[in-house]
C-alpha cells in the first residue's frame, strides 16, 4: 500500500506493506512520540491504511509535549492509586508548562505523599510500561470502572451528548467518536493499571525523560462548587531534564517577579479584605503609576484623533439586553439591584453607553471616523478561584475606545489602531509580541449573532490587515466574542511569558441592534460598524505585567520615586533640599531621606524601593555645587554639578530609558 509522509513542508510517497505501523516511518528518528494521521493524532502503534496521510509529532512540539504531559499524569494517577488504594479519579489534562489529575480522597495531601507519589512514578518509569489502547463500549466501560463514579458519570454525558461541556480538561477522557481505554502493560504482558483515556500517549513510560510534582490544590468536580472538593496534584514534564532545570528557574524567576509580592513590598497597592476579592486600592507610590499611565494613554489618544467621554457605573438592565450581552454575558456580570421598580446592572463593558453617544444625535458620513473614548470603570463576577492580584480583578479600569465607521473605513482604522496598540507597548518597554486571530466556533452557532456572510467579512478584514504587519499571526478558533472577531497582542515580558495585552473587535452586531445610523454621500441612511478596543485593556491588568515585566524596577518616567537624595550628614540636608526643590519645579518627583540611619542603610533603602536615581552629597559636594549621582545598578559618578544631574534625570525621563 502507499502512504504520504508529511515532514518540512514537504511530501513524501511511501510504498510499505499492510499492518505497517506508524512507528515503522519515524525509525530513525527519536525524537517522534505520537504521529498525525489524516489530521487526527494517533499513537506511534497505530495501523496505517492505504493512502493515509502521516506527520510525525516531536516530542518539543505543542502536541508533543501535550502527549507527553498527558502520559505523565496517568503514570501519576496510577502511582497515586498503587499507594492509596481508595483514592477515586477524576480528570487529568495537560495544561500549560504541566498537567494535573484530579482525586477523590478521605485525607487531603501532604508534602510528603508527593515526594512518596513521585518515588513510585520513577519506578513505574523505569519499567517501561507500554501504553496500549484498546476500544470499548459504553456498558463495558462502565461495568469495568464500577469503582470510578466519576468516569462513570463522563461516559453518562457522553451517551447524552454533553461530555463536550462537561468539564475543563474533560476532553482528554471522553468526547465525540468512539470510547477508548488505555492499559499500561508490563513486560510480562500484565495490565498494571487502566484509565479511561482518548489518547494518545507515549509508546512506554521509558519515553518520560524529566518530570517533577509542584503541588496540590482542591478543585471541585466539574469545577462547580455545588459538587465534592476532590484533591489536584499539579506536576509538570519536558523533553530533558535541561528543560525542566530551565523551566524551574523561569518558576524561580517568576516569584521573584510576583507582582503581589512586589506591590507589597513597595507599597504599590493592596486588596482589602473589607472590601471583598478582586477590588485593589492604589496607595500613593502605585497611584502615581497609575496616574502615569492615564495621563499617557489619554494624550496618545487624543493625538490619535479620539474624543474623550465618560458614562456612568450603573444602567438599568435593558441596554445590556439591546446590546446583546445578556443573556451571552450574563454569568460574568453582577446581580441585577432592584431600585424603584426597575433592575439596574453594574456595568462589565462600555460599548451599550458609547452607542448612546452616537445615537444621540444625526451623523453624517462626513464625521466619520468618530472615535470615542473614556476611562471606563467595569466590574465583572470572576469566579473566586480565578482571582490573581492585579492581574484577574473584578473592578477595573478598561482605556476603552470604540471608533464608528463606514465598512470600507474598517479595515484603514484597524490598521491605525494596531499601530496605535503597537507603539504604546513599545514606550513601556514591550517590544517582542505576535498577534492571535479569534474566530468563531461554527460547531456552536448558538453562542454567537450574526450571519455568515457577516462574519466572513469582519474575519477576513481582520486577518487582512494582521497579516499586512508582518507580525506571527496564530489562529485562536472559537475565541471570539459572540458579536464579532476579534485580534488580540501577545507580548512577551522579560523573562519570556506571554501576556494578552492589547485587544481588537469588529462588531457588526451592536450598530444593528441599537439602530446606529449615519447619512451617506448618497443621501441614503447606512450602518456604521464598530471597532472596539482596549489599548491597555485593564489599566489594573497591565499595571501588574509591568511590575512583573521590570521586577518593580520601573524606568524613571514610570518610577513612584525618581530620585533619592541622600545627605551624607545632617549638615548637608538642607543643600540637598534645595536640589530637590529646583528638580521638582521641573516636575521630577524627588524625596529626601532626612532620617536618622546611616548613609549606607540609607542607600540600601533606596535599593530596596528601586529607586533609579540616587544623589549623595557631603562636604566636598557643597563646595563644589555638584551632587555624587548614583545609578540603581550601583555605578556612581562623583562630583557631578546640579544642573547636569538634573539634566540627566530629565533627559532619562522624556526619553523612556531604563536605567
Amino acid at each position: 500500500m502507499r502512504v504520504v509522509l508529511v515532514h518540512a513542508e514537504a511530501r513524501e510517497d511511501r510504498t510499505t506493506t499492510t499492518g505497517t505501523k506508524a512507528w515503522e516511518l519515524f525509525a530513525e528518528n527519536p525524537s517522534v512520540i505520537a504521529a498525525r494521521v489524516n489530521g487526527e493524532l494517533r499513537d506511534l502503534s497505530h495501523e496505517l491504511a492505504d493512502g493515509d496521510e502521516v506527520e510525525g509529532v516531536a516530542i518539543d512540539s505543542p502536541d508533543g509535549l501535550d502527549v507527553l504531559r498527558h502520559s505523565t499524569a496517568h503514570v501519576m494517577a496510577q502511582a497515586v492509586q498503587e499507594l492509596f488504594p481508595e483514592a477515586r479519579l477524576g480528570i487529568g489534562p495537560p495544561v500549560t508548562d504541566g498537567f494535573y489529575y484530579d482525586f477523590d480522597v478521605e485525607t487531603p495531601f501532604v508534602p510528603e505523599d508527593l515526594d512518596k507519589i513521585e518515588s513510585r512514578m520513577r519506578k513505574i518509569i523505569k519499567e517501561g510500561q507500554k501504553f496500549s489502547r484498546r476500544v470499548t463500549t459504553d456498558a463495558d466501560a462502565i461495568n469495568e470502572l464500577a469503582d470510578e463514579p466519576y468516569k462513570i458519570e463522563l461516559i453518562g454525558l457522553k451517551g447524552s451528548g454533553k461530555s463536550d461541556d462537561a468539564a475543563e480538561g474533560a476532553s482528554v477522557e471522553v468526547g465525540a467518536g468512539e470510547l477508548t481505554i488505555y492499559d499500561n502493560i508490563r513486560r510480562n504482558g500484565d495490565v498494571a493499571w487502566s484509565d479511561l483515556c482518548r489518547g494518545p500517549h507515549l509508546p512506554t513510560t521509558k519515553r518520560i525523560p524529566a518530570f517533577k510534582l509542584m503541588r496540590t490544590a482542591a478543585a471541585y468536580w466539574r469545577g462547580d462548587e455545588k459538587n465534592k472538593q476532590l484533591q489536584r496534584v499539579y506536576g509538570t514534564a519536558w523533553p530533558s531534564k535541561e528543560d525542566l532545570e530551565a523551566y524551574l528557574h523561569r518558576l524561580e524567576e517568576a516569584e521573584r517577579r510576583d507582582h503581589r509580592k512586589l506591590g507589597r513590598d513597595l507599597d504599590l497597592f493592596s486588596f482589602p479584605d473589607e472590601l471583598g476579592s478582586g477590588l485593589p486600592v492604589f496607595h500613593p507610590k502605585g497611584g502615581v503609576i497609575k496616574r502615569e499611565m492615564e495621563d499617557y494613554v489619554r494624550r496618545r489618544h487624543i493625538e490619535e484623533g479620539f474624543e474623550y467621554v465618560g458614562t456612568p457605573h450603573i444602567s438599568k438592565d435593558g441596554l445590556f439586553h439591546t446590546s446583546g450581552h445578556l443573556p451571552y454575558y450574563a454569568d460574568t456580570m453582577f446581580p441585577p439591584m432592584e431600585l424603584e421598580g426597575a433592575k439596574y446592572q453594574l456595568k462589565a463593558m462600555n460599548c451599550p453607553m458609547h452607542n448612546l453617544i452616537y445615537a444621540s444625535r444625526g451623523r453624517s458620513y462626513r464625521e466619520l471616523p468618530l472615535r470615542l473614548f473614556e476611562f471606563g470603570h467595569v466590574y465583572r463576577y470572576e469566579k473566586s478561584g480565578v482571582v490573581h492580584g492585579l492581574t484577574r480583578v473584578r473592578g477595573f479600569a478598561q482605556d476603552d475606545s470604540h471608533s464608528y465607521v463606514t465598512p470600507d473605513q474598517a479595515a484603514g482604522e484597524i490598521k491605525h489602531l494596531l499601530d496605535f496598540v503597537l507603539g504604546l507597548l513599545r514606550d513601556f518597554g514591550l517590544d517582542d509580541f505576535y498577534l492571535e486571530m479569534s474566530t468563531r466556533d461554527d460547531s456552536k452557532p448558538d453562542k454567537f449573532i450574526g450571519s455568515d456572510e457577516q462574519w466572513e467579512t469582519a474575519t477576513r478584514v481582520l486577518r487582512e490587515v494582521c497579516e499586512e504587519s508582518g507580525l506571527e499571526l496564530v489562529p485562536d478558533p472559537g475565541g471570539a466574542a459572540f458579536y464579532g472577531p476579534k485580534v488580540s497582542v501577545q507580548a512577551r515580558d522579560a523573562i519570556g511569558r506571554t501576556w494578552q495585552m492589547s485587544t481588537i473587535q469588529y462588531d457588526f452586531n451592536q450598530p444593528h441592534r441599537f439602530g446606529l445610523e449615519y447619512n451617506g454621500a448618497d443621501g441614503q441612511k447606512h450602518e456604521p460598524v464598530m471597532i472596539h478596543s482596549a489599548k491597555f485593556g485593564s489599566i489594573e491588568r497591565f499595571l501588574g505585567v509591568l511590575v512583573e515585566h521590570y521586577a518593580g524596577a520601573f524606568p524613571p518616567w514610570l518610577a513612584p520615586v525618581q530620585v533619592q537624595a541622600i545627605p551624607i550628614a545632617e549638615r548637608h540636608e538642607d543643600y540637598l533640599w534645595d536640589v530637590a526643590k529646583r528638580m521638582r519645579t521641573e516636575g521630577l518627583r524627588v524625596e529626601v531621606d532626612d532620617s536618622t540611619d546611616r548613609m549606607q542603610k540609607k542607600i540600601r533603602n533606596a535599593q530596596l524601593q528601586k529607586v533609579p536615581f540616587m544623589m549623595i552629597a557631603g562636604d566636598d559636594d557643597l563646595a563644589a555645587g555638584a551632587v555624587s549621582f548614583r545609578y540603581r545598578d550601583g555605578r556612581q559618578d562623583n562630583g557631578v554639578p546640579i544642573e547636569e544631574a538634573i539634566a540627566r534625570v530629565r533627559e532619562a525621563v522624556a526619553a523612556r530609558t531604563q536605567v
